[in-house]
């Protein structure tokens, strides 16, 4: 039986892509990226997808921009993406796309059939959290490539040219990616007591060892338990947008869900508050070191 070929028609004229703070003056040499915290569904996006909103959120970073709504209000220049991650996710490669999706992927198109693809995450999921196809059909190669140049495009290229404007102030830029992680994975991994915070760095090799150490110090002060590549080293934005040759560093900051929300209702937690207090704490502190450091 042949599958269903979807037409999905979106007018992005009428989305707002990111959202961006402090980026006029650049006050510190430290960039917050936030690119999984987006709650917006294209209503084109929903009338062809098998699930409901509440169950594709389930994949998102979980609040995480409000947890980091101090470090802004305290000078942090950050960008956010609004629009979902289950629509594109910022957090791959551009040719993180599965053919078998498609009724008409081109054949003379690249293809970075990686891990994520293979499992049902590329730059657009195939999957839900339970592992379940998203799609109710076939989608059309020439709509996803509107999506790559309107919202993927759009989030990177501004994201690169605050990189670049933080280089020139300070001669150096430190990219902070901020996501957040299921508490299930974390408890899992260590039994004892859980991960509170994992930070990325490639094994080390995304940034100077001083600059990890640095942001674990502010966690450990307030009695959270940090890892460092572990569960997560780091994806693509950690990747790509580390250029040591060029002084581009970047982190990736992964905060337990368990710690600040109801991961099943999608709310905040009694504690919400008080962690965001500490990791936005944390953070700034953070900035404020790397603003004294000459590299």
């Amino acid at each position: 039986m042949e599958q269903n070929k979807l037409k999905i028609k979106i007018d992005y004229k009428k989305i707002k892509v990111f959202s961006e703070y402090n980026t006029e003056q650049i006050k510190y040499p430290l960039i917050l990226s936030i690119p999984h915290s987006g709650t917006y569904f294209p209503a084109e996006f929903l009338k062809n997808v098998r699930f409901d909103e509440k169950n594709l959120r389930r994949n998102e970073d979980l609040l995480v921009d409000e947890l980091l709504e101090g470090a802004v209000k305290g000078g942090l220049t950050t960008i956010k993406m609004e629009v979902t991650r289950m629509f594109i996710d910022l957090n791959r490669d551009r040719l993180e796309l599965d053919p078998q999706m498609f009724y008409n992927y081109p054949d003379n198109k690249d293809i970075l059939y990686d891990a994520h693809c293979r499992v049902g995450l590329g730059v657009v999921h195939r999957i839900n959290y339970q592992r379940e196809n998203i799609y109710d059909g076939l989608l059309d190669y020439n709509e996803v490539e509107e999506r790559l140049k309107n919202l993927y495009d759009a989030y990177h290229n501004r994201l690169s040219q605050l990189i670049e404007k933080c280089i020139k102030k300070f001669g150096f830029c430190l990219l902070l990616d901020c996501h957040s992680m299921p508490s299930k994975i974390c408890t899992i991994i260590d039994s004892r007591k859980g991960i509170d915070i994992c930070l990325g760095n490639l094994f080390n090799q995304s940034c100077p060892a001083e600059f990890g150490d640095l942001l674990a110090t502010q966690f450990w002060n307030n009695n959270y338990s940090v890892e460092f590549n572990c569960p997560y080293s780091g994806a693509y934005i950690t990747f790509n947008y580390c250029q040591p040759r060029k002084k581009m560093y970047t982190l990736q900051l992964e905060i337990n869900r368990g710690l600040y929300a109801d991961e099943n209702e999608l709310k905040k937690s009694t504690d919400f508050y008080a962690v965001a207090n500490d990791v936005s704490n944390a953070i700034l502190a953070f900035a404020e070191n790397l603003q004294r450091m000459e590299l």
